[in-house]
């Protein structure tokens, strides 16, 4: 496919969105309730029944999202469809939330922060788009994460309790409390309500300034129940899935696009400079020179120590840079706009089927051919897309 002139042209990006979109709909949809969440490359569903709580409310963002975007129909009634699953299936008699399944089994019930963060996300959202019944679930939503994640002294929110509520484990982590500010802003645009968008200021201050502060000024992930950091969490298992090892220039990458959007929102006197800082320095340890893009960790030397590349590095990325460019009027962050999406353009981009691959080797090969297991539907990289069309509508 011929490559675009412009990679910041609304046209592009609204008709990237749809192709992305044409990747998932409607075959993600399981009439039965919810959607399918196990994608081969051409689009071929593997697997049907099994189902992770982050797919099942990022799928419910995703439609919601394309709605208020392009005012179809039947996005709308697969929102309303997701929303149906969440409450039914997902939701369980004490509050929480099942975070995998498979069928009618129950196969992990243990409470992720992270998981709650989403489902917040998708209720904030659904709402937005015209779901007026996910409304008071925002709110419900809310004090629940309120009333068994959130630790008053910390100003953080706790990250894993088990199904039954007793046991809270020692682990805590920035992911969990990066997603919660994310899903805090979008239950701030939904509803107004000042509440949200004062605890999205608290958890990026805290996590930020503060928390920050204890590696020199970056995001490090893993901590203990004390909030003081745990070097060693996970350094024999750095490829895992949601907890690696090592600085995660997507994280960085994503608080830089979090505390711009706050900023915009209410404007602060340190947000932009420290949002700068950590796009610099991810850029600085995770650009890969000889093959492009960033890869997706660095260690304590700024050594990276996975060079992979992750699609939702690139797209948060890209957003981020953007989001950079229009709040420091520097061009040189439009110059790295456009390497994230030349790059993605030539290497993580289907063009054949849509959508994006998931993971590439460092020197871009394919480590498989399963484009979106669990976990994925492109979230990422249409949410992406969506907020960079947001700020070039402001900025005309």
């Amino acid at each position: 496919m011929e490559k675009p002139t412009d990679f910041s042209s609304i046209d592009f990006l609204n008709q990237h969105i749809q192709k992305t979109m044409a990747f998932y709909h409607p075959k993600c949809i399981d009439k039965q309730g919810g959607f399918y969440q196990f994608f081969k490359d051409d689009g071929q569903i593997y697997e049907t029944e099994t189902r992770h709580l982050v797919s099942s409310t990022r799928f419910i963002f995703n439609y919601a999202m394309a709605y208020q975007a392009y005012k179809k129909p039947e996005y709308l009634d697969a929102v309303k469809h997701g929303l149906r699953y969440l409450r039914e299936r997902h939701l369980t008699e004490n509050g929480g939330y099942v975070w995998l399944l498979k069928g009618n089994q129950d196969l992990d019930v243990t409470n992720h922060c992270y998981g709650l963060a989403f489902v917040l996300l998708a209720y904030s959202v659904a709402y937005q788009a015209g779901a007026l019944e996910a409304k008071p679930w925002i709110e419900e939503t809310f004090e629940l994460m309120e009333k068994r994640f959130w630790s008053a002294k910390d100003g953080l929110y706790k990250d894993e309790i088990s199904g039954d509520w007793s046991t809270v484990a020692t682990y805590r982590g920035q992911n969990a409390n990066m997603h919660s500010c994310e899903a805090m802003i979008m239950a701030f645009d939904a509803t107004g309500d000042q509440k949200f968008l004062t605890r999205a200021q608290l958890l990026a201050t805290n996590i930020c300034q503060r928390q920050a502060d204890l590696s020199n000024g970056q995001v490090w992930e893993h901590y203990n129940e004390e909030w003081q950091i745990d070097w060693n969490y996970n350094k024999d298992d750095p490829k895992n899935l949601f907890r690696p090892w090592g600085f995660q220039p997507g994280h960085q990458t994503e608080w830089c696009k979090l505390l711009i959007m706050l900023n915009n929102r209410q404007t602060t006197d340190w947000m932009v400079e420290k949002a700068k800082q950590l796009f610099d320095l991810a850029w600085k340890y995770a650009w890969d020179h000889t093959h492009g893009g960033l890869c997706y960790g660095y260690d304590t030397e700024g050594k990276v120590c996975d060079g992979e590349k992750y699609y939702w590095v690139q797209a948060e990325s890209f957003a981020a840079a953007a989001w950079l460019a229009q709040a420091t009027n520097d061009s040189s962050y439009w110059d790295k706009y456009n390497a994230l999406w030349d790059y993605s353009w030539n290497n993580m981009i289907d063009h054949e089927y849509g959508a994006w691959f998931r993971i590439l080797t460092q020197d871009n090969q394919s480590i498989d051919d399963c484009k979106s297991p669990a976990g994925k539907t492109d979230y990422h990289t249409m949410g992406a897309c969506h907020e960079v069309i947001k700020l070039l509508s402001t900025k005309n």
